[in-house]
This record gives structure tokens, sequence and C-alpha cells, in this order.
């Protein structure tokens, strides 16, 4: 027979789905974005002809980069709706990876910008929850 969850069993998932979407965000910035960033910001090395091309794949990876980090800041606000975590290690250390990612984003942003043009219509990783609130780290870090 199948039991019901109460909503204190469902405390440690908020935990871990924000590990893991931190973590596979973190991968894929690491292992998708940053080589196509190292290699438009060394253009000696790619012919003048593939240029565009490598734009153009940035911008597709831009916007892929927006999607994932609202997955992962969707994770974050679920997490900071609990009001208790059952385990405080494991929640510190989810909130302590998001911080390390949101990082990793505004960094990886910095370069991006200096790549493509500015379009109103293009996705951010700002509108896509990139960061929230510097009140929200500050007691985060607080909290630590």
């Amino acid at each position: 027979m199948l039991q019901m969850t109460n909503q204190s069993d469902s405390y440690p998932l908020s935990d871990v789905c924000l590990l893991l979407r931190a973590h596979a965000e973190q991968g894929w910035l690491s292992h998708e974005l940053v080589p196509v960033l190292r290699q438009l910001e060394h253009r000696d090395a790619l012919p003048e002809e593939q240029l565009g091309a490598a734009l153009a794949y940035l911008e597709a990876l831009w916007a892929e980069a927006a999607q994932r980090a609202a997955d992962t800041e969707a994770a974050y606000a679920d997490l900071e709706a609990i009001e208790a975590s059952v385990n405080p290690a494991l929640s510190r250390e989810a909130r302590s990876y998001h911080l390390a990612v949101c990082a990793l984003r505004e960094s990886l942003a910095r370069h991006v910008a200096k790549l493509l043009p500015a379009d109103e219509n293009s996705p951010t990783l700002k509108a896509a929850g990139r960061s929230h609130s510097r009140a929200g780290h500050r007691r985060h870090e607080a909290s630590l």
C-alpha cells in the first residue's frame, strides 16, 4: 500500500534537488560554454570565416544557459520557501554550491557581454534569475 508523505519528508528533496541542479549547471557551463568562450577570446586561433558561426553558436549556448539558470533558480526558490530543513548541513551545502554557480554565471556573463552585441530580445541570465537579490546573498552568507 502506498504511504502518504508529509511535508517534512520533502525537505531533504529540496536540498538534493538544488545540489543536483547547481552541479548540472556548473558542469554544463564549464564543459559547453567555457570552451567556446575561450576559443572566441583567442580569435587568432580561429579562422576568420568561422567567426560568425562561432558567435551564433555562442548565442545559442547562451540561450540554453539562461534556461539552465532558470531551472537552478527555481530549485533555489523551492529550498528558500521551506522554513526549516531536516538536514541543516545539507541545506547549507546546497546554498553554498548555489552561490558558487551564481558567481560562475556572473563571471561568464561579463565575458559573453564582450562578445555578443546587446539585444533586448536575446535571453540573458539576469532574466532567468541569474542573480537573486544581494540581500538574499547576504542573508544566506550570514546564516553560514
